[in-house]
């Protein structure tokens, strides 16, 4: 197998939108290049980046604290829950439907695994399209996932949970039940025909529920 590593997350850079009405990422210099070249001998320089962010930037995950007051942070989930995950792809294109219920989760093997729901959505990243009526899963959906017991969910389009009211009862459910989600995946069409692991690692933040990841398959020979 030619390349064993798939990588599943966007490219995050200055001024991109992944949500309307949250600020894009200011990404810069804290040290140029240039300004850094007094403080060392002759041909060495170094940059030191500063990035303004919030956290729900890019492929991101989250953690019970996302929904939750009491629940778990970023540095309190073990590692275990973000790598080496066995993973299941369900490829429902957002051409035939958008709404996803548990009978479209019925009949895959989903049970401990890392579940992965290909809409295709991922194609109008960084377009105004994709903030609306993009593809989400249904209550009933979430349910079904907790009954197996699933390890994480992750979805490539705009929110797991319909954004056209208030309620969110998809990430009520899963991240009630410590089911982590992963958000604005890409390049899932990649792991078609494949069993895979799946891992997508954020930093150890303290006091955060969501944060972006570099997500990724290995695919499985």
């Amino acid at each position: 197998m030619e390349n064993s590593l798939v990588d599943l997350s966007h490219i995050i850079e200055n001024g991109l939108i992944t949500y309307k009405g949250l600020p894009a990422p200011v990404i810069c210099d804290y040290l140029s290049r240039e300004d850094s070249k007094k403080f060392y001998e002759e041909g060495t320089s170094f940059q030191i980046g500063k990035i303004d962010m919030v956290s729900n930037t890019g492929t991101y995950i989250d953690c019970p604290f996302h929904r939750f007051e009491n629940g778990k942070d970023l540095s309190e989930i073990g590692l275990e829950h973000f790598v080496e995950l066995e993973g299941t792809l369900i490829s429902i294109p957002y051409t035939k439907q958008k709404r996803i219920t548990a009978e479209d989760l019925k009949g895959h093997p989903i049970k401990n695994k890392a579940v992965l729901i290909h809409t295709g959505w991922a194609e109008y990243w960084n377009t105004e399209k994709y903030y609306e009526q993009h593809p989400y899963l249904t209550k009933d959906a979430a349910d079904y996932l907790v009954e197996n017991q699933v390890k994480l969910t992750g979805i490539d389009s705009h929110n797991i949970d319909d954004t056209a009211g208030k309620s969110r009862p998809v990430h009520t459910t899963l991240l009630g039940n410590d089911i982590l989600i992963v958000e604005h995946l890409c390049n899932l069409q990649s792991l078609h025909g494949h069993k895979f692991i799946f891992s997508a690692v954020p930093p150890k933040f303290k006091g955060v529920g969501t944060f972006p990841v570099r997500a990724m398959a290995k695919l499985i020979k």
